[in-house]
């Protein structure tokens, strides 16, 4: 059964989504995460993806305080992602309350970092987060492309240790058109027994029921969802 994995993205301690990553194309859905977060725990969701779009933008950690307050006010298992690029980000992250941290922009920029960061803490708890853009790995918070193709990216961090990878369809994020499921197709192809959770374009329970059938170990939602798309009472199957 795929892993329901509800996304709360921040943007000045607010929930917000953006569209395509587009920081200047950014929608307030809650003043209060922790609301949001209590209330996804109150219908049986256990796991949340929370992001730190100010981090991305800043290159270091910047809303840890909004995931402190979400770990101690709920049971959620919580992974962390945007702006960690040090050992003091990662430190700060699981000191305040994140099980999991996603790497991106640092696992391409500084692979030998990363890379220490998954022999000490173990791939149960570092995973590796492909955002891409026409093929290509994006960084920073999506504002700048590298030079990185998808597929060799995936494949050298799986020879390093890396289980669960998060891969974002940026062109699809935040528009309601439906998952790259050839992407993700591709992807289980090429790595049977990798753990994928797929992020980006969800709208419907279909996209989900879909995601599901393929094999994809886990999905992320955010939009559809605060967009009243897809209900508790769509998600509860699969809770």
């Amino acid at each position: 059964m795929i892993e329901l994995i509800p996304a709360i993205d921040l943007i000045d301690g607010k929930c917000v989504r953006l569209s395509q990553g587009d920081y200047d194309r950014r929608k307030v859905y809650d003043e209060d995460p922790t609301e949001v977060a209590k209330m996804f725990e109150d219908n049986g969701i256990t796991r949340l993806h929370v992001v730190d779009l100010d981090g991305a933008k800043a290159q270091h950690i910047v809303n840890y305080a909004v995931l402190e307050r979400i770990a101690a006010r709920t049971r959620l298992v919580i992974d962390f992602g945007g702006g960690l690029k040090s050992d003091d980000d990662l430190r700060i992250a699981f000191e305040c309350g994140a099980q999991m941290i996603t790497g991106g922009s640092v696992a391409v920029k500084n692979p030998d970092l990363f890379a220490a960061w998954l022999a000490r803490y173990g791939s149960d708890r570092i995973i590796l987060g492909a955002d891409v853009k026409d093929g290509k790995i994006a960084v920073g918070g999506w504002l700048e492309s590298s030079e990185q193709e998808l597929m060799p990216f995936i494949a050298d961090y799986r020879a390093k240790g890396i289980a669960k990878v998060i891969v974002t369809d940026i062109a699809r994020d935040g528009m309601l058109q439906g998952p790259s499921t050839e992407l993700y197709g591709e992807i289980l192809q090429k790595n049977p027994d990798i753990y994928l959770i797929a992020s980006g374009g969800v709208a419907s329970i279909a996209d989900i029921e879909r995601l599901d059938a393929m094999g994809v170990s886990g999905v992320i939602f955010g939009k559809a969802f605060y967009e009243g798309r897809i209900t508790f009472s769509d998600l509860r199957p699969f809770l």
